[in-house]
């Protein structure tokens, strides 16, 4: 996966009651990588990830992937 980040990410499980996030900010080098990612509907919360994680398919999706009717965006 390509550095810098793409600024659209899914998350497979909700994150402080959310899915869809966009980034903030990046940095570090080589293994030390990280990204900054807040919520799309609340700009509020902010989550640091490693780079290693976020290019992790189990956990991560770059873009925004539909979501089940049965999930809201709301952080419910």
């Amino acid at each position: 996966m390509r550095w810098p980040p793409n600024a659209a990410w899914t998350s497979a499980v909700k994150r402080e009651g959310y899915r869809h996030f966009e980034v903030k900010s990046y940095g570090g080098k080589k293994d030390e990588r990280w990204v900054e990612l807040f919520p799309v509907n609340n700009n509020e919360i902010l989550i640091k990830v490693p780079w290693s994680e976020l290019k992790t398919y189990s956990k991560w999706t770059s873009g925004w992937l539909q979501l089940p009717k049965d999930e809201d965006c709301d952080g419910n």
